[in-house]
């Protein structure tokens, strides 16, 4: 933990806050449950584990004691349990104080920094080098991230349409939304494609291009069967294959180097 414990006011109350390794806020419980109207007593069994901790690295004077025992603090998501469990109705606007305010600058600056804070650390150049470092650092990291998510942007918002579809299409217009997010193939090196891999029948005759019986026991095909009337007046059908939901997705995790599950 983090032996520099900052103070935010709240409506003239005073809230202790530190950080951990990981940079993560705590809060001093007592000060919370002050502010939130909670006895302190039986926090234990109200809240997990994992957001309630004792300080066993700063001297209880100056975080107060807690019956002759380490001091407790509290978690994000520990403080937002006992908002929750608050009958005041400042409740909900300490909540916005610290998620609104507090947290954004503790995450920005490793710390609450007040008006007072801020003349201090301006007067050590060794802090200001450091928070300027770490300003650099999360700021490259950010614009690494965006530019990541940025690159998958077409494919997962692809993905995420062909996923809730419940049409059928055929063939060369899956081939038309494959090539407008990045992979290059037409309707014809589709269909060879198909035939290649054994979803399509390869041999010529009546049944070339139909779906093989592998791709429609996996759902992957639909066949559209259409009446055709001659002049004469025969009649003869006409068999269409198209991809149903299930095969658009299946196919689109193909192209994109996915596992495929049939």
């Amino acid at each position: 933990m983090n032996n520099n414990i900052q103070v935010f006011d709240f409506k003239g109350e005073q809230v202790r806050t530190l950080t951990d390794q990981q940079g993560e806020p705590w809060f001093v419980a007592k000060d919370v449950c002050d502010v939130l109207g909670i006895a302190t007593n039986h926090l234990r069994e109200s809240l997990e584990d994992d957001e309630l901790s004792e300080i066993t690295n700063l001297p209880n004077t100056e975080v107060g004691s807690n019956g002759g025992r380490a001091p407790l603090i509290v978690s994000e998501a520990g403080l937002y349990s006992l908002v929750l469990r608050s009958r005041k109705p400042e409740a909900r606007e300490f909540k916005r104080c610290v998620t609104h305010e507090v947290l954004p600058k503790i995450r920005k600056h490793g710390g609450y920094l007040t008006p007072q804070k801020v003349e201090e650390v301006l007067s050590d150049p060794d802090t200001i080098i450091r928070l300027a470092t770490n300003l650099k650092e999360e700021r490259s990291k950010r614009l690494e991230a965006e530019r990541a998510v940025e690159a998958q942007k077409p494919k997962v918002l692809f993905a995420d349409s062909v996923a809730a579809s419940h049409t059928t299409i055929l063939v060369g217009d899956l081939a038309k939304i494959l090539k407008g997010n990045g992979i290059d193939i037409g309707g014809n090196r589709l269909f060879q494609w198909l035939r290649d891999n054994g979803y399509l029948i390869r041999r010529k005759g009546t049944d070339y291009n139909m779906p093989t019986q592998k791709s429609m026991e996996l759902g992957l095909f639909f066949i559209k069967e259409t009446n055709v009337q001659h002049s004469d007046g025969h009649i003869t059908v006409n068999k269409t294959p198209k991809i149903t939901g299930k095969g658009q997705q299946y196919f689109v995790n193909k192209f994109l180097g996915k596992e495929v599950k049939a």
